[in-house]
């Protein structure tokens, strides 16, 4: 494995090569903390040509490849286990260049989310794939994972914004996929294989990304809610009469551990659950109000917030976005579940009440998009267990959890990945014929498993 390793340098300087334990931890791992990272090397492309000629190394010499972005995944898709080399994209994050009259920016993979989010705002225009790690997440792992957020309500997820690719299959074949075409008949739409593959087929060199106008003023309300039912009947009615961007699910508890964890004082009013909407605004007529009025009478809201101000937004925001920081000190363990949207108050119940009744002391935190029928569900560390123990306990109540998605028809995976620690779970989701063919296009895209190996599937 040394001389395999020496013949990194022939493809990168020193400078772009690190193997310090330091390095080695803090690249090795994503934001899942139930993997002992172990990789060999980091190593940082600064151009495509590296990256081919890495991946044609990797199938002379044995080498195993971990694509990494910003590292901001929760399922283990970015950690290095077993000695691989991490591949990491943060020197390859140029804007490559903007066309206005397609409303496309082509960019490198590890562009950060929010840089390419505040492009677009300089150009007047939006990118609006959002979430609370924008500020670290990269467009490759986004697109990576098929990545959604806030947003996806209005503006659906990562794959609705990719227009091309260019990406190095595992057996070091270089191909640009669509490069920002509209339409484009001309058989099967490859690029859509990488999105979403976590890094298992081919790694994304540049990419071409959408932008779309802006919204209107935007403005945010936080309702409280007595009963998790309530919370879709507030969804339909706030469909009907406003423009939303964003519905938000929040508990009572998650607001608990942000409020504790910022030391400010909670401006919400006292309710088991919570939703923040999120909608468009004119600027002379605010429907805001009188939707809340509506829903309050309906008896569907006990009280609610409105936001007055830009400033307001961000504050009522912090209270949904600042829960995953706020409980990142417990190291939850986290299941990232979907279902189809009006089965996501019954499903909540059946799951609370599995939870109960397997593990009636588990602290557990729930939030999420109910509004696109992703939730999350956090079960917190007691400060005295060992993670070991911990993971070791969570394990047979994920496989119960999972037999309620699978009951639901839902996902085990809605928008973190499968990675390696969701990998258990992914029966519950995709049948076996499914697996096989994801088998068969692995094996045809990258042979000899050099890319992200042991990730999704054992291969």
């Amino acid at each position: 494995m040394t001389d395999s390793l020496a013949r990194l340098n022939d493809v990168f300087p020193a400078e772009d090569l690190l193997t310090s334990p330091a390095d080695l931890q803090h690249y090795g791992q994503d934001w899942s903390r139930f993997l002992a990272p172990n990789p060999s090397v980091v190593v940082f492309p600064r151009e495509k040509a590296q990256v081919e000629a890495l991946v044609r190394v990797a199938n002379e010499s044995g080498i195993k490849l971990v694509p990494s972005g910003g590292r901001t995944g929760l399922s283990g898709g970015a950690t290095a286990c077993d000695g691989e080399v991490v591949v990491s994209f943060e020197r390859m994050r140029a804007i490559i260049d903007f066309v206005e009259e397609d409303q496309l920016v082509r960019l490198e993979p590890g562009c950060v989310t929010a840089s390419l989010q505040q492009f677009a705002e300089s150009q007047g225009l939006y990118y609006p794939v959002d979430f609370a790690s924008s500020g670290s997440s990269q467009i490759g792992g986004n697109i990576a994972t098929n990545a959604g957020g806030i947003k996806v309500l209005r503006y659906g997820l990562t794959r609705a914004w990719v227009a091309g690719l260019s990406v190095v299959t595992g057996q070091g074949r270089a191909m640009t996929l669509n490069a920002g075409l509209v339409k484009n008949a001309t058989g099967p739409d490859l690029q859509q294989l990488f999105i979403g593959s976590e890094g298992i087929f081919g790694m994304v060199t540049e990419a071409w990304m959408r932008l779309t106008s802006q919204p209107k003023s935007l403005r945010v309300m936080v309702l409280g809610v007595a009963q998790m039912e309530h919370a879709l009947s507030v969804l339909t009615r706030c469909r009907q009469a406003l423009s939303l961007t964003a519905f938000e699910f929040f508990s009572a508890a998650a607001v608990d551990h942000v409020v504790q964890h910022s030391g400010e004082p909670s401006s919400l009013p006292d309710a088991p659950f919570y939703v923040l909407v999120e909608y468009e605004s004119d600027a002379l007529v605010d429907l805001g109000t009188d939707m809340f009025e509506s829903l309050y009478q309906a008896e569907l809201v006990t009280d609610g917030v409105l936001a007055q101000s830009e400033r307001d937004n961000q504050r009522l925001w912090r209270y949904r976005e600042g829960i995953s920081e706020a409980i990142t000190p417990r190291t939850p363990y986290k299941h990232d579940l979907s279902v189809n949207i009006h089965q996501a108050p019954a499903f909540l119940r059946a799951v609370d009440e599995l939870v109960n009744r397997m593990a009636s002391d588990a602290e557990v935190i729930w939030f999420g998009h109910i509004g696109d029928g992703n939730v999350h569900l956090n079960i917190l560390k007691p400060i005295d267990q060992t993670i070991e123990s911990f993971k070791a306990a969570c394990e047979p109540l994920g496989d119960a959890i999972m037999g309620v998605v699978q009951q639901f028809g839902g996902s085990v995976s809605a928008e973190h990945g499968v990675g390696l620690l969701k990998k258990r779970y992914l029966q519950y989701t995709r049948s076996s014929a499914e697996i096989d063919q994801i088998k068969v296009l692995k094996q045809a895209l990258d042979p000899l498993g050099v890319l992200n190996p042991g990730k999704i599937l054992d291969l």
